[in-house]
């Protein structure tokens, strides 16, 4: 992969853990995670005043991004109801990528080498054994294993359908530009159904969420789509997984988490399959 590519990821996958502290630090999950959804608005109309406008071909992938997301922030939300998601959300992250490789491979044409399909399976597997430095009822729970899957297919679905999407675009920016602030509408309209009052709650409760969030999600999965169009769909997606690591370093030493040996083993396994990426061919 290449070197400017490898960095942009690195870097989402920091904004990535940043925001997702943001939404685990907040004592309102649907506030939060609204507050962020809605905070890519302004930057998405920022970036579409110098944005070409993406080719009518990548109109179909749009829609179908708009729904994936959607559909993938809701389950996110109503999940947080049951308390083993946290035990199984890794395996969904794991997933995704594992996901995104097989239907690459199997669907769309895409030649993978040996040495580069070795660290996509060794970040998924260092993702995943996260699970176990938790308690293990949730692997045992099937309602919360059938959570994780599904939440893994989101992942992969729009991690495939964005990334064909912004080549067939021509314009990473302008294709996530539109997406995002489609989603952003689209996402607010079904809170304010669901949820009355709640977003009249950000201006005040949820305005850090809305600043320093909505930017730093926008900014990371914008990275992400561009580098969907400059290296395979497959390898991107995994790399960008290692936000767990960043998400454990923020864990322990801003958020006062316990560090223990597994732990550092799954974060062992997750950069070695880092490295190996970086020099796959």
């Amino acid at each position: 992969m290449d070197s400017i590519v490898f960095a942009a990821v690195l870097l989402a996958a920091l904004l990535h853990a940043t925001w997702n502290a943001v939404v685990k630090g907040s004592g309102d999950k649907h506030l939060g995670m609204t507050a962020i959804v809605l905070g890519h608005a302004p930057i998405a109309i920022i970036i579409l005043l110098f944005a070409p406008m993406p080719d009518l071909a990548s109109w179909p992938f749009y829609a179908g991004g708009v729904m994936l997301h959607t559909g993938y922030q809701l389950f996110l939300l109503n999940s947080y109801r049951l308390r083993d998601l946290t035990q199984v959300y890794p395996i969904a992250r794991g997933t995704a990528p594992i996901l995104v490789a097989l239907v690459s491979v199997l669907f769309l044409g895409v030649a993978l080498t040996a040495t580069q399909l070795l660290p996509v399976f060794m970040i998924a597997i260092g993702v995943m054994s996260l699970s176990f430095v938790r308690q293990r009822d949730g692997l045992r729970n099937p309602r919360a294993a059938a959570l994780a899957f599904v939440t893994g297919c989101f992942i992969a679905g729009y991690s495939l359908v964005d990334g064909l999407g912004a080549r067939e675009a021509g314009t990473a920016l302008g294709f996530y530009g539109w997406l995002s602030l489609t989603n952003a509408v689209v996402f607010a309209a079904i809170m304010r159904i669901t949820k009355p009052g709640l977003i009249s709650r950000i201006p005040t409760e949820g305005l850090r969420a809305f600043l320093f969030g909505g930017p730093a999600s926008f900014a990371a999965y914008a990275l992400v789509v561009w580098a969907f169009t400059q290296a395979p769909i497959a390898l991107v997606t995994a790399l960008r997984e290692t936000s767990i690591i960043a998400a454990l370093i923020i864990g322990v030493f801003f958020l006062k988490e316990r560090l223990d040996l597994a732990k550092v083993a799954s974060t062992t396994i997750t950069l070695t399959g880092a490295i190996l990426l970086r020099f796959a061919r």
